[in-house]
């Protein structure tokens, strides 16, 4: 017979840890609720406007 194998920890019994990408306020609420959470000042390229965000590839920035 193998060795006992090892305990399977359902990812619905950890520790909930967040990651947020922009928007400060839904960090905020995930705080308040006691969440561990790290945020990242993000923005998409350009703002987010597409043609800008083409002109700035054909130019290599």
């Amino acid at each position: 017979m193998k060795g006992k194998e090892p305990e399977k920890r359902s990812i619905l019994k950890q520790k909930l840890k967040v990651i947020n990408l922009g928007i400060e306020i839904f960090a905020d609420d995930l705080k308040r609720q006691g969440v561990e959470v790290i945020s990242v000042d993000w923005q998409p390229p350009a703002g987010g406007d597409e043609e800008l965000l083409r002109l700035l590839e054909k130019l290599g920035a």
